[in-house]
């Protein structure tokens, strides 16, 4: 019996059938201890430094207030939003064949976020709920503008990787004027918020905004992890997919139906903070491969992980003021985006 070699492993479309548990656990196991380092230092530090033992020790302490009032849940919230939105990442890459695909790149966070704005500008107006309407509605935009990218990026039944990202590009355009119809409409204090969503924050959350998007968030993720093996298999073709069993039509409506869930709660607490589903699965799956059983997890614990260091960037660089986290990961994405591009330059886009 043949091995295949760890370079075939790597790059074969559904190398899982070589995936061992021994090395999942190992690399999973790997990216939870970075997390918890990274969560510890950004913890202790921020705008005030303070004890972590102090913290736990003495509940009369001042680092007990900021850590338990403040810190505790804005890093919390860090960690899924970026497994989030790394995990969405993921299998939309997986559904499209496509490394560049992501949900800001695609409209979808745009299209959630304008959802949002609405909900929240208009439906609060009339004794709505806020922390219940604001992400339904974020989800519905975003499940919406799934959609429509999907279909009018389809010719003649196929969909054109190329002809994807052109759209996904020209609705963020679309979105970002609607958004901008409805803050120039509106008073001061919602400007002012809607100003807010756009730049992308994690100041501040509510433990339900913290519970809800958890819940909507593993939701998702479950879902995903019960087709990554037939995420694999998408990745040979259409038609080999399905000749091996796989209800391709159902399965994309899964995908799209999950993320858009996903990408909708997100944004409803969180605003738009692109490039963390580009960036993260893109590195991950240069280092350990394209099999989306041990991909999609993997996303979700390095994209919690990336998202602690963005907002502990956010937090420290320019302390007591701070920088939008949305700024920090487009800062890296911006540059990492056009990396991509000049590199699949010239040659067929494909995981």
């Amino acid at each position: 019996m043949t091995t295949p070699s760890a370079n075939a492993v790597r790059h074969n479309p559904i190398a899982g059938a070589y995936l061992t548990t021994s090395r999942m656990v190992s690399v999973l196991m790997l990216l939870t201890l970075l997390l918890l380092a990274t969560m510890l230092v950004a913890a202790k530090f921020g705008s005030v430094h303070i004890s972590l033992v102090s913290a736990f020790a003495d509940a009369s302490s001042s680092d007990h207030a900021i850590f338990f009032a403040a810190r505790l849940p804005r890093l919390i919230m860090a960690v899924i939003v970026g497994a989030v939105l790394a995990a969405v990442g993921a299998a939309l890459q997986a559904l499209v064949r496509n490394p560049l695909a992501e949900g800001g790149i695609l409209g979808i966070s745009g299209g959630g976020a304008l959802g949002a704005i609405v909900a929240l500008v208009f439906l609060s107006g009339i004794g709505a709920s806020e922390t219940t309407v604001v992400p339904l509605v974020a989800f519905g935009a975003a499940l919406l503008s799934t959609v429509a990218v999907y279909r009018l990026a389809e010719v003649e039944g196929q969909l054109e990787p190329f002809t994807l990202l052109l759209v996904g590009v020209i609705f963020n355009a679309f979105w970002g004027a609607a958004i901008m119809v409805v803050n120039s409409v509106v008073n001061f204090y919602y400007a002012h918020t809607i100003l807010f969503w756009l730049m992308g924050s994690l100041e501040a959350p509510t433990w339900h905004e913290v519970v809800l998007v958890a819940v909507l968030g593993f939701g998702g993720f479950v879902a995903l992890m019960f087709y990554a093996r037939d995420m694999n298999l998408l990745s040979l073709g259409d038609e080999a997919a399905a000749e091996l069993g796989v209800d391709v039509d159902f399965l994309r409506r899964l995908i799209f139906v999950a993320t858009s869930v996903m990408v909708g709660a997100v944004v409803s607490v969180s605003g738009i903070i692109a490039f963390v589903g580009l960036i993260v699965p893109h590195m991950l799956r240069i280092t350990f491969g394209s099999d989306h059983r041990l991909l999609i997890p993997a996303s979700l614990i390095g994209g919690a992980a990336f998202m602690v260091i963005a907002d502990l960037i956010a937090r420290v660089a320019i302390a007591p003021a701070e920088i939008p986290v949305g700024a920090i990961t487009a800062l890296f994405g911006g540059p990492f985006f056009v990396y991509m591009l000049r590199r699949e330059g010239g040659k067929p886009l494909g995981l």
